[in-house]
């Protein structure tokens, strides 16, 4: 798909030591995550984001020699992709809040749960991207397809603000507990153990489960939005990757201020149905990518900005 074989392979590379690293290193032993904790792994995570943002521009003929795509085009591509990618995954934060408190997850165990909930996020979607850029590329009406299911979501995604989350009703944990026992309690941060001989799942792995199959629903709004800034696999993959790979200090730093962020949907909403109105009409005009960026740029800090003053506003009413 233009980039090296050994570029795939070594970005992947890079990915499995920098997850090696976290959970063998820094969170070989259950805790919970302070702010601090996680306001310093935020800022790994988007220094090293920015870090690859900027060898995408300078090396770009490198990772992708004879593309019809510039170095600032380029970059500006890689960072408009991370930029939904992060913005869509404050939306999965809403979910996981909820999730936990149902199952009421103690906080000591739910990095754990996250970094392997986020690993295989990170297969499916890379089964997705390559999916999608297959079908794109065999199929090019596939993409007004694409852009009208963004349109719909975003004006979904408007009008249940609200939406309440059923994970006792999740297909995938009634497929499991029909075919598999279930202890009655957490045992620590096991997810399975061993009872007379037998290999007995824990509720803790099903708490894993109903946020695999979220997270593939939520695959399903993002990464057909990054398609409509770029058909480059390479980037589109690489800006999800990024983005995914810094959500579980995203939400240890904002699980306790989430519901402080009114507007945010609304903005998510509005980025969502631009990007499908850009997929729509691409054929007759191409909205340029730094244009683009912009636009996403400007809706969501509106939104968030909008949504701090509101929030101040309720806590101290004059």
């Amino acid at each position: 798909m233009g980039v090296p074989l050994w570029l795939w392979i070594g970005f992947n590379l890079f990915v499995l030591v920098l997850l090696a690293i976290d959970l063998g290193v820094f969170h070989r032993k259950s805790h919970a995550v302070s702010i601090k904790e996680a306001a310093i792994w935020s800022v790994i995570w988007i220094s090293l984001s920015l870090l690859f943002n900027v060898g995408i521009y300078f090396y770009w003929d490198v990772i992708s020699p004879g593309s019809s795509y510039t170095h600032s085009q380029a970059a500006l591509a890689f960072l408009a992709g991370y930029l939904i990618e992060k913005s869509l995954s404050v939306d999965n934060i809403f979910v996981f809040v909820m999730l936990f408190n149902f199952f009421a997850v103690a906080a000591a165990y739910q990095h754990r749960v996250l970094f392997w909930g986020i690993l295989g996020a990170l297969i499916m979607r890379g089964a997705l991207i390559f999916a999608g850029a297959t079908l794109i590329h065999q199929f090019h009406w596939i993409l007004y397809v694409f852009g009208a299911f963004l349109i719909y979501t975003g004006f979904r995604m408007a009008s249940h603000n609200n939406e309440e989350v059923h994970p006792e009703q999740n297909p995938a944990v009634k497929l499991f507990r029909r075919f598999f026992p279930v202890t009655d309690a957490y045992e620590e941060d096991k997810f399975f153990v061993r009872r007379a001989g037998k290999l007995i799942a824990t509720p803790l792995f099903i708490v894993l489960l109903v946020i695999e199959s979220t997270d593939l629903i939520f695959a399903l709004d993002s990464i057909p939005a990054i398609f409509a800034i770029t058909d480059n696999p390479f980037i589109v993959y690489t800006s999800n990757v990024f983005a995914i790979l810094g959500l579980r200090a995203l939400y240890f730093l904002l699980a306790g201020v989430i519901d402080k962020f009114y507007y945010l949907k609304i903005g998510l909403s509005i980025v969502l149905i631009f990007v499908g109105i850009k997929m729509l009409i691409m054929d007759l005009y191409k909205i340029p990518i730094g244009f683009s960026l912009g636009v996403i740029a400007v809706v969501l800090t509106v939104s968030i900005v909008a949504s701090l003053i509101r929030a101040r506003r309720l806590e101290n009413p004059v």
